[in-house]
C-alpha cells in the first residue's frame, strides 16, 4: 500500500515521456525506469498485484519517487542508460553491464569514413548519439549510403600515398557505391561536400541535401538523362521517407551546468541539469519563497549557487536563459541555437512541470495557500485595489425579447458558490434592451444587499461589452457604489476585459489562471440563466386552455397532455377516459367546463 506522500504524488505526475526514480527511506536510490506516460506508468506499480518477488520488495521500500520530463520515449530511454550507470540503483540489472548505446561516427582522417560505432574516443572525430537502438543507427546509414558514395576501405588516403599509386579501386567503385578516391578519380573537396551532407542529414537538416537533388534531377532532365534523373529522383524520395525523430546528444558538450527558472507572484521554481560528455545525469528543482519583490535573475542567482554547493558542482561553464552574475570562476552562457539552447528550453520544461505539480499539491494539501496565490494573481492581472475574494457576474438571457430574464452568479475563493446564486425577471424594460436589462438587475441586487446589509462583492464582472459595463456603471453611481466595488466587463470575441472610462481594452494571456477564472464566471453566468430563461420558455409553452379550468393545475394539464396528445382530443374523450388519468373529481370538472364553453 502506498503511504500518503506517496499518493500524493502519484497524484501530482506528468502524462508526459520522461524518467522516473524511486528512493527508499535513506534517500538511497532503488530503481530507475523510463516511461511513455510517466503518471500511467508509475502508478501501475501500486495499484497491481506483481508476480516477481522483486518487485514487491522494491515497492515496499519506496519512500519518495523523483522524475525527470523529456521530449520523447527515445529520450527516456537514453537518460535511463545514463542514470543507471552513474547511479547505480540497486533494484536496475539490466544495464549495468559495460554496454553502451550506439554512436554514429564520422572519423577524423582525410575523406572521412561515416560508421557505427559504441565506443567514443577523444581522436577529432565527430560522434553523433547515443541513438536509443542499434536499428535506427543501421537505417541512418543505409540511408546515406544510398544517397552518397562514401568510402568503407580503412586505407591511409595520405595525399603521398595516392600520388605514389600504392591502392587499387575495389569492388564498391565498380558497383557504384564508392567514386574511387584511393586512385584520386575523386577531389578531397568533392568528397567533404558529401561529408557535410551527411553532416546535416544526421542532425535532421534535410534541407539543402532535397534542394541540391532536386536540382541534380531538373539538370539530368533538361540534357535529356532521364535515368540518371530516376536514380535521383528514388534519393529524394528515400529522404522525404526517412522519419527518425530521434533525439540527438553532442558529445561535445561535457562538464556543463544548464539552469532555467520560472516563477508567480509568490514563488520561483529552479531546475538543474547536470550534463556529462553530452548526456543528462542529474535533474533536480527546487522553490524559492519570495520575501519582496525579487526579479527572475535574483532568484537564478541565488537558485545556482545554492544547486552547486548542494551537488558540489565543479563544471566551469554554465548555460542560461539569461545573463547573470556568478563570478569571474564561471563561463556564463545565454545559447541562442541548435543543442545549447534545446537544453535550456528542456531545463525550463522541467522547471514549469515542477511548478504545476505543485499548484496540483497545493490544490489538495493546502488549499488556502493556493487560494491565496490565486487572489493574489488577480489582483496584479486586473489593477484591483483588493484581493478578489467575492466576485459576482451577470448576464442577460432572452430571445427577440420573449422572456428577458438575467443571471447573477457568486465566487468565493475562487469557487462557486451556488447557495448565492440569483435569478432575475426583468420587470421594467420593453422588448430586447440588454443595457437597460443590464442596468436593471445590477440595480436591484445592491439595493436589496444594502437593505439587507449583507457583504458586499470585491469585484463585479459583466458578461458583455463597454455598453453592457456602462449600464452597470449607472446602477452602482444611482447606489453611491461607484468607486467602492471594482467592475470589469469581458467581450466575447476576443476576451477583451473592459474597465470604467477607458476605451482601451485589457488582453490577459490566454493561459492565466485569472482570465480562466473570469472565463468560468462568464460561461457559468451564462448557464444559469440559460437554463432559467428555458424553464420559463417551457411553463408559457404548457399554459394552455386546460389551466384555466379552475381546479385543473400544471402537473395535471401536462399528464393529460402526455396520454391524449391534444386539448381537442381531451375535449372529445369520454369522461370514463379522462378518470382513468385524473380521478372522477377533475374528470367531472373538465366535462362541465367543456360542455359550457
Amino acid at each position: 500500500m502506498a503511504t500518503k506522500n506517496i499518493e500524493l504524488i502519484l497524484k501530482t505526475l506528468p502524462e508526459n515521456p520522461g524518467v522516473y526514480q524511486f528512493y527508499d527511506k535513506n534517500v538511497k536510490l532503488l530503481y530507475v525506469g523510463k516511461a511513455k506516460n510517466l503518471k500511467k506508468r508509475v502508478n501501475s506499480y501500486f495499484t497491481k498485484s506483481h508476480d516477481s518477488r522483486r518487485i514487491e520488495v522494491m515497492v515496499k521500500k519506496i519512500t519518495d519517487i523523483k522524475h525527470i520530463v523529456v521530449n520523447s520515449e527515445a529520450d527516456a530511454l537514453l537518460l535511463e542508460n545514463n542514470l543507471i550507470k552513474t547511479r547505480h540503483p540497486r533494484f536496475n540489472v539490466m544495464l549495468r553491464d559495460d554496454k553502451t548505446y550506439p554512436w554514429l561516427c564520422i572519423k577524423n582522417e582525410r575523406f572521412p569514413r561515416v560508421f557505427l560505432t559504441r565506443r567514443v574516443i577523444k581522436d577529432g572525430s565527430e560522434y553523433y548519439g547515443p541513438f536509443p537502438s542499434l536499428k535506427t543507427v543501421k537505417t541512418l546509414l543505409g540511408l546515406i549510403k544510398g544517397l552518397y558514395q562514401i568510402r568503407t576501405c580503412k586505407y591511409d588516403l595520405a595525399e603521398d600515398k595516392i600520388k605514389a599509386g600504392k591502392y587499387k579501386v575495389c569492388l564498391e567503385y565498380h558497383l557504384g557505391n564508392c567514386l574511387g578516391p584511393c586512385e584520386a578519380y575523386q577531389t578531397e573537396e568533392n568528397y567533404n561536400k558529401q561529408i557535410e551532407s551527411v553532416r546535416q542529414i544526421v542532425k535532421g537538416n534535410f534541407k539543402n541535401s532535397l534542394k541540391t537533388f532536386k536540382q541534380q534531377m531538373k539538370d539530368k532532365a533538361e540534357n535529356l538523362q532521364f535515368e540518371e534523373a530516376e536514380k535521383i529522383k528514388q534519393k529524394i524520395e528515400s529522404l522525404e521517407r526517412y522519419q527518425s525523430k530521434s533525439t540527438v546528444v553532442n558529445p561535445k558538450i561535457s562538464d556543463v551546468d544548464v539552469f532555467s527558472i520560472v516563477s508567480d507572484e509568490s514563488f520561483g521554481y529552479v531546475n538543474f541539469l547536470q550534463i556529462v560528455h553530452g548526456a543528462i545525469i542529474r535533474s533536480h528543482t527546487i522553490e524559492i519563497k519570495k520575501k519582496l519583490e525579487e526579479d527572475d535573475k535574483t532568484l537564478l542567482e541565488l537558485g545556482i549557487i545554492e544547486i552547486r554547493q548542494r551537488f558540489e558542482s565543479q563544471s566551469k561553464e554554465i548555460y542560461v536563459p539569461f545573463e547573470v552574475d556568478l563570478g569571474e570562476d564561471v563561463q556564463v552562457v545565454v545559447p541562442k541555437l541548435g543543442d545549447k539552447k534545446a537544453l535550456v528550453d528542456l531545463s525550463q520544461r522541467n522547471a514549469k512541470y515542477f511548478r504545476m505539480e505543485r499548484f496540483k499539491t497545493m490544490k489538495i494539501v493546502d488549499p488556502e495557500r493556493h487560494t491565496k496565490r490565486l487572489m493574489a494573481q488577480m489582483k496584479e492581472d486586473l489593477r484591483l485595489p483588493n484581493e478578489p475574494r467575492h466576485i459576482e457576474c451577470f448576464d442577460n438571457s432572452n430571445i427577440q425579447g420573449s422572456n428577458p430574464v438575467a443571471a447573477c452568479v457568486v465566487f468565493k475563493n475562487g469557487k462557486p458558490s451556488k447557495k448565492d446564486y440569483r435569478k432575475f425577471n426583468i420587470k421594467t424594460v420593453d422588448g430586447p434592451d440588454d443595457f437597460a436589462s443590464m442596468e436593471e438587475v445590477v440595480y436591484r441586487r445592491y439595493r436589496r444587499l444594502l437593505e439587507e446589509d449583507e457583504t458586499l462583492p470585491q469585484l463585479i464582472v459583466i458578461d458583455g461589452g463597454k455598453g453592457q459595463l456602462s449600464s452597470a456603471v449607472k446602477a452602482l453611481e444611482k447606489l453611491d457604489l461607484r468607486g467602492k466595488i471594482s467592475i470589469i466587463g469581458i467581450a466575447k470575441r476576443l476576451e477583451e476585459i473592459y474597465f470604467p472610462g477607458d476605451s482601451i481594452p485589457l488582453y490577459l494571456d490566454k493561459k492565466s489562471e485569472s482570465l480562466k477564472i473570469i472565463q468560468q464566471l462568464r460561461n457559468e453566468a451564462h448557464r444559469f440563466g440559460i437554463t432559467f430563461h428555458r424553464q420559463k420558455r417551457s411553463k408559457q409553452a404548457i399554459e394552455t386552455e386546460l389551466e384555466r379550468i379552475k381546479g385543473i393545475g400544471q402537473k395535471t394539464a401536462l399528464n393529460l397532455l402526455k396520454e391524449f396528445r391534444s386539448v381537442k382530443r381531451i375535449k372529445n374523450a369520454e369522461r370514463s377516459q379522462l378518470s382513468k388519468i385524473v380521478g372522477q373529481a377533475k374528470a367531472k370538472i373538465i366535462k362541465d367546463y367543456f360542455s359550457k364553453n
